[in-house]
Parts: C-alpha cells; sequence; structure tokens
C-alpha cells in the first residue's frame, strides 16, 4: 500500500494556490535497475543512478477515461501485455512525473529529477505530466488547462527548463543536441496533448521565453 500525503505549495508568480498530492508510483530495485538499462541501451548513458538533469517538460494526454486506470497503467515497474508493440526495446514501464485528474487536482507520481518512460529520444532531459482523458467522450477539461499552466509556471521556475512542448512534437527534436534514441527505426506517432491545448498552455507562460521547436 503506498503512502498518500498532501503538499500544499504556493507558488507566488501565479498567485494561486494548489494541492499536490502526492501519489508515488512503483519504484523498486527492478525499476531502478530498468531505468538504468534504459539510459545506457537507449542513450548510451551509462550512470549509477536514475537521476536527470530537466531541460524540457512535455505534455501528454493517457487517452483513458478515468484517473485510477490512468494510474494503473504507470504503477508497476514492468510493461503489462497489452503493450507488445514497445516491450521489445524495454520493458520498462510507461511513467510520467505528474498526473493531472480531469478536476485539475494534481498527483505526483515520482520524483521531477529521476527518469520517467514517456517521450521517445528525451526521457534523459523530459519532465512529464500526463492528464486523464483525451478520448472522444472525456476530453481534456478547463480544470486540467489552468493544472497544467500552474505546474509549468511552477517546473519552470524550479528547474532551468529550455522546451516545452506536447508529445506530438518530439520528433522536431530528432537532429537537436538533447535527442540521443540509439534506434532510427524506433518512433511511435502522437497526437497529444492536441494543438489547441498546446497554444493555450504557451501563450499563458510565454513570460519564460521557451525555446521554438527545432526545424526538420
Amino acid at each position: 500500500m503506498f503512502f498518500l500525503g498532501v503538499l500544499l505549495l504556493f507558488f507566488c508568480n501565479c498567485g494561486v494556490q494548489r494541492t499536490i498530492v502526492e501519489k508515488p508510483i512503483v519504484f523498486d530495485e527492478q525499476r531502478i535497475e530498468l531505468t538504468k538499462q534504459y539510459l545506457s541501451q537507449r542513450y548510451n548513458l551509462d550512470q549509477g543512478t536514475p537521476e536527470i538533469v530537466p531541460k524540457m517538460i512535455v505534455l501528454h494526454w493517457t487517452a483513458i477515461p478515468t484517473f485510477e486506470k490512468s494510474y494503473e497503467a504507470f504503477e508497476n515497474s514492468t510493461l503489462p501485455n497489452w503493450r507488445p508493440d514497445i516491450e521489445s526495446v524495454s520493458g520498462l514501464n510507461v511513467s510520467a512525473h505528474f498526473l493531472v485528474d480531469q478536476d485539475g487536482i494534481i498527483y505526483r507520481l515520482m520524483p521531477e529529477t529521476t527518469m520517467a518512460r514517456h517521450v521517445i529520444g528525451l526521457n534523459h532531459s523530459a519532465i512529464g505530466i500526463e492528464n486523464v482523458g483525451g478520448t472522444e467522450g472525456t476530453p481534456l477539461t478547463r480544470k486540467q488547462l489552468k493544472a497544467n499552466i500552474w505546474l509549468v509556471n511552477y517546473l519552470a521556475t524550479k528547474y532551468d527548463i529550455d522546451h516545452l512542448i506536447g508529445h506530438y512534437e518530439y520528433t522536431f527534436f530528432e537532429n537537436h543536441p538533447l535527442w540521443l534514441e540509439v534506434d532510427d527505426g524506433y518512433r511511435t506517432e502522437k497526437t497529444d496533448p492536441g494543438e489547441d491545448f498546446m497554444k493555450k498552455v504557451r501563450r499563458a507562460t510565454k513570460k519564460f521565453n521557451f525555446e521554438p521547436l527545432p526545424t526538420k
């Protein structure tokens, strides 16, 4: 059973008070070793810990309609059987640092400086924010939009973040210094979290002057 704690944060730059709920996924020795293997095999980064230096924030949607099922998808250390399309690349389960429910409540699933598997080629430098929903029946909500804006402000103030992207934009980095994926054939097509959602988050966080997307 996991510890469920509540951390109350006041972020002056946003002028609002928000609650981040601590709801950690399993991060046992198996996950630590698989994460270090991923860093080594996918990025040629041999290091003693699964730590990262965040330079990027990536926004996602889970395409799963409930918080419970979305959390369940990330919870365990290894990939479930329903993801055989990427199982051959690594047994490490997908994950993200934050999960935002449809009501705007923010859950922290893992430390921000530990690698999560959420974006091909860039996991070694990227903080992932997942949003519950993204399906036709459960589109992302205005409360989620506000929560994402708050989180980007919080993270960009805490870390030296250069890039803010949607998951669907990750391939723009294929020739960028941050891109470390060794397999030229390992790509998946993404649409999350939607162009309109990204446009609104970028507009609300423009004060950070994030770098533009690289040109292909």
